[in-house]
């Protein structure tokens, strides 16, 4: 990916991250399926923000069927499949890289996001729950919450086993969360539940 500018560095301990290609391969058929109800949200015009992650990666494959759309991310594979459509306008985050993640992280990318406004943003988790929100088992970080307050809908996109689940540390409260796109795996009960905070859940 030498195409991408910016620093490059390992901040801290990483052991409890999983590598973004074994993530790919967890669950890879519902992804298919959100990765795509996700993209059918989008129209032509609109302002997207993708974050880090391999459901993210997978909507940047849906998203090149649709023309006259910026793009801005931090997820250096998913900004690597936009980068050959020339219909879409791609924005990078630059920064640190977080090499088992391949994602942009720290003030030089949160930066890049000031002054921008995005019609929606795309997050994954590692876990979600209606107390503690999106969380992740890997090292903590801001820029999801940069990119959520410069969006004006936030979409969860996660897998059924995610649920009821609580990673390290928060990627977003709930109450930042407009829709989750999901399998038809999530319980009834969860599913009431997030209903009961506002959340639009969408099964797929």
């Amino acid at each position: 990916l030498t195409r991408f500018h910016g620093g490059a560095g390992l901040p801290q301990s990483q052991d409890n991250e999983t590598f973004l290609d074994d993530r790919y391969m967890l669950s890879q058929d519902p992804k298919i399926r959100i990765a795509k109800a996700a993209a059918a949200l989008i129209k032509e015009g609109d302002t997207i923000i993708l974050d880090s992650g391999s459901t993210t990666m997978m909507i940047a494959n849906e998203l090149l069927k649709i023309k006259n759309i910026t793009v801005i991310t931090n997820n250096l594979p998913a900004a690597f499949i936009l980068s050959d459509s020339a219909d879409i306008t791609l924005v990078i985050c630059g920064g640190y890289v977080r090499h088992k993640t391949r994602s942009m992280h720290g003030a030089i990318a949160e930066n890049a996001l000031n002054g921008i406004r995005a019609d929606i943003m795309f997050v994954g988790a590692d876990g979600v729950d209606k107390k503690t929100g999106l969380t992740t088992f890997n090292e903590g970080y801001n820029i999801s919450s940069v990119m959520a307050k410069a969006s004006s809908k936030v979409v969860a996109v996660v897998d059924s086993t995610k649920f009821n689940r609580n990673g390290f540390n928060q990627v977003l409260p709930m109450q930042d969360v407009n829709i989750i796109i999901t399998d038809t795996n999530i319980s009834e009960n969860t599913k009431l539940e997030l209903e009961s905070v506002g959340i639009l859940i969408k099964l797929v």
